[in-house]
């Protein structure tokens, strides 16, 4: 059973390629000589938290000033949620993003393995199942509500495979043992202040936020992964433009590479920096409490943790998320869903090591 977000992107994919067919040439046929075509580059992120180093990036003209030398300039867009990111991809009116795993995974399944290119990571960790005080194990869920951002999302997905884990049902129509209520973290949070759901599984800052509510944490997800690392955020691209155009997507990633290390060089002035970037985007930035509890839960990455995301395709799969007949259509995950020469390479010139291919 598909989620709704893979069914967008299965719609969006779906349209892409049948304009592609009336269109005739497509972008993909300009080839790796097409840089002079291109004055801007476009590029995705959310207005999330564990988005900050796009948000730095951006706020501090980063990617401005790698772009610089190549005569490039940087057009950024926020988006609310993972597909409506792919689907711009998909259309070719977006050329990179920051994104969570189970939206890249989507992404790359329905479109065959074709259309994207995980080039790095951004974010690990910074997720939690917050309850109401009580509640101190997982049987003390049977009957009651939990709230996820979406349907079929990184947490969502956490959630129903933790459940099923625990010995305890689901379903995508909020029945089963545990109820869960997909809605916007800010519902979410609302309604656990009206008592019409007992808690949520989410990323920072929400965590911090259901703690200053009252909540407490029953699952910190970093105890689920070795290490306690998972992916939370990582960059993608659209195949043809990393084709068309590796110095842009290059000096892209030296921008990236500027903010995590502003992230973590000077933590004070990029808090700023990420509160400015909300208070812009959403018109509220964070209390400085909820920022300074949320920043210590995330570890901001270039490595993009490839064998976290897999096992996400495989929680995804065991939960009914997502189809096991489209992945190995695909290529199988991560088969050709990673190329990390750009990150390295922009890592071994300041003299970091390499991520791990997977």
């Amino acid at each position: 059973m598909h989620t709704r977000a893979a069914l967008a992107i299965a719609a969006a994919v779906a349209t892409v390629l049948a304009l592609a067919g009336c269109a005739g040439a497509s972008a993909s046929s300009g080839g790796p000589d097409a840089a002079n075509d291109v004055s801007t580059v476009r590029l995705g992120y959310f207005p999330n938290f564990t988005h900050a180093p796009a948000l730095v990036g951006l706020q501090e003209g980063l990617f401005t000033a790698a772009l610089k030398p190549l005569g490039i300039t940087v057009t950024p867009t926020a988006f609310n949620a993972g597909p409506d990111a792919v689907t711009a991809l998909f259309a070719d009116s977006l050329d990179i993003a920051y994104i969570g795993p189970n939206p890249t995974i989507n992404a790359y399944v329905q479109s065959g393995g074709q259309a994207i290119k995980v080039i790095a990571g951004a974010a690990s960790g910074g997720a939690a199942l917050v309850v109401r005080p009580g509640i101190t194990e997982a049987q003390g869920l049977k009957g009651l509500s939990i709230a996820t951002p979406q349907l079929g999302n990184t947490q969502d997905v956490a959630l129903r495979h933790w459940l099923q884990e625990q010995g305890l049902t689901t379903t995508t129509e909020g029945g089963g043992d545990v109820s869960i209520r997909p809605q916007a973290n800010a519902e979410g949070l609302a309604a656990y202040a009206a008592g019409t759901i007992d808690g949520a599984w989410v990323p920072e800052p929400w965590v911090s936020e259901y703690l200053k509510a009252g909540a407490t944490v029953l699952v910190d997800e970093k105890t689920l992964w070795p290490e306690g690392r998972f992916v939370t955020t990582n960059i993608i691209v659209r195949t043809a433009f990393l084709d068309q155009h590796p110095d842009i997507v290059m000096a892209v990633l030296e921008g990236h590479l500027a903010a995590l290390d502003a992230i973590a060089s000077d933590p004070a002035g990029a808090k700023a920096a990420v509160n400015a970037s909300l208070q812009g985007l959403t018109g509220s930035a964070l209390e400085q409490d909820v920022l300074d509890q949320a920043w210590s839960q995330v570890e901001f990455t270039a490595d993009p943790l490839p064998a976290t995301l897999v096992a996400s395709a495989d929680h995804a799969v065991a939960v009914g998320l997502l189809d096991p007949g489209e992945i190995e259509s695909a290529g199988g995950i991560p088969g050709t869903l990673y190329d990390l020469t750009a990150i390295d390479a922009v890592l071994q010139a300041a003299g970091k090591p390499a991520v791990s291919a997977p």
